[in-house]
Formats: C-alpha cells, structure tokens, sequence
C-alpha cells in the first residue's frame, strides 16, 4: 500500500511559496462526511499554515463525490480563482457503482485540467473501507487533504511561471 510507511501530512513549509496572495476553492461532498470534513480541515489547515488568507479560501459543498464535477466547473467559470480543489470519498460496495463514480469523478477532474486555465486538485479518497479512508483523513497515514494543498500551492506556483 502506497501510504504504509509515510504520514502525508508532513511537509517542509520552507519549501513551499507563500500562498498569502493565493484564491483557492474547495469543493467536498457531502457523502462521507466523516471523511470530507477531516480532508477539509486539513487542506484548509494547510493553506493557511503556508499563509492563505481564510477570506481567499471559498468552499462550496456537494451531495456527492460525482457531483464535484459540476461543482468544480462552477467555480472555474464564476470565480477568479488560482486553483480549485475537489474533495471526495467513495468507498467500495458490492455492487459496480464504485468503479462507475471512481472513474467518472477521475475523467471529469482531468477534464477540468485539460479545460481549464488553473489547476484542479484532485483529493478524492477511493478505498476498499471505511477505515482505510478515516485512516487517511487525520489518521495514522495523516491527512490527503494536506497534500492536495500543498500540491495547489506548487500548481498555482507552476502555473505563475
């Protein structure tokens, strides 16, 4: 398993740009909430642990994880934004619909790329279980929705150049 042995919480905050003059917007469904709101507080922790001003962070909420496509390509066309973050959790049933979302929502985020201008930052946790997904939302393996941060804050950065 890929985050075994690394806490993705950590980061060198001397490494990143300072983001005080950054626009960020984070969309998080709704689905999961559990999980959403713990990659929240972390993606919005570390945006302004690297020094985004609260104000510059808009979120928007969803139902679900399929529906951060349409909330994503919201916020690109009726926002000055410099990076938009979606935020998810889809966990594995018995039935197809897993796969279905999964590749849907992964299609529709790299379509925002491709579309758009600014970088759309894709933290959408896609787990066999529940506790994979707690343990990767502020649990043992840390927090994806700080390195979904840190990862805008080097996209917006990228993308200034």
């Amino acid at each position: 398993m890929a985050t075994e042995n690394k806490n993705l919480s950590n980061y060198d905050k001397n490494t990143i740009p300072n983001a005080k003059d950054f626009r960020f917007g984070i969309v998080v469904s709704e689905w999961n909430e559990e999980v959403t709101e713990g990659l929240f507080k972390g993606a919005f922790h570390a945006l302004t642990d690297c020094g985004a001003l609260p104000e510059n962070i808009i979120r928007w909420n969803v139902p679900g994880s399929f529906e951060l496509i349409f909330g994503a390509r919201q916020m690109h066309e009726k926002l000055a934004l410099d990076a938009v973050i979606v935020i998810g959790c889809v966990i594995k049933g018995e039935t197809m619909h897993f796969e279905f979302v999964c590749e849907g929502v992964t299609q529709g985020i790299k379509d925002m790329n491709v579309i758009y201008d600014i970088p759309t930052i894709f933290c959408v946790l896609t787990d066999n279980t529940m506790q994979q997904s707690i343990d990767r939302s502020g649990g043992k393996h840390g927090n994806k929705g700080v390195e979904a941060a840190i990862a805008a804050i080097k996209m917006i950065d990228l993308n200034r150049k």
